[in-house]
Parts: structure tokens; sequence; C-alpha cells
């Protein structure tokens, strides 16, 4: 059974940076597309952004500028930076790998920006 690890989140000032981490099976990550996902309360759970094999990346026009994917395959772990963070920004955060066999979810991590 596949297990992501996700970790980074917590309460933050408006205009403050937090850095989002999460940790795969080796031997899966490096054939995975890897995203990021997030969902506020009473909203869907929508795409944030992705980082192929290819270390391409792609990003919801509302972060765009604002934050950054990006993989480390020697760790098998993804991250999402986020900067200037706005009190809209605040949902729980999950974490996705995919590949041709696999759709897997983290257990998501709260990230909770104050005005």
């Amino acid at each position: 059974q596949v297990r992501l690890v996700e970790s980074g989140g917590g309460l933050v000032q408006s205009g403050g940076s937090l850095r989002l981490s999460c940790a795969a099976p080796g031997g899966i990550f490096r054939i995975s597309t890897m995203a990021w996902y997030r969902q506020a309360p009473g909203n869907q759970r929508e795409w944030v952004a992705t980082v192929t094999t290819g270390d391409n990346t792609a990003y919801a026009d509302s972060v765009k500028g604002r934050f950054t994917i990006s993989r480390d395959n020697a760790k098998n772990t993804v991250y999402l930076q986020m900067n200037n963070l706005k009190p809209e920004d605040t949902a729980v955060y999950y974490c996705n790998l995919r590949n041709v066999d696999y759709n897997v979810w983290g257990q998501g991590t709260q990230v909770t920006v104050s005005s």
C-alpha cells in the first residue's frame, strides 16, 4: 500500500510563508506526477499545482506567482513553497501521487492564514 506523509502546515499571518512537504516511497515517486490540492470548509477540493517527472510545472491562477512546487527525487519528496499567503489560502492541503498504476492522496495538512 502506497502511503504519502505530509508535513509543514500551520498558522501564519497574511503575507507570510509556509513550505509543505510530502514524502512518498522511492520506487514509485520517481515515475509519478505529483500535485497539491486544497479544500476549504464548504468548498470542493481544488487543484493547486503539479510537477511532472520531467519537472514541468503548472499552477492554478489563484496561486501563480506566489506558490512554487518542486520535487527532490533523491529525497522522494515534493514541496509546495507558499509565499505572500492570503486568508483565502486557508484550507486543508492534500498531496497527490499519480501514475499508470496509482492515484494516491495524503492525509492532508491544515494551513490557516490570519488577516
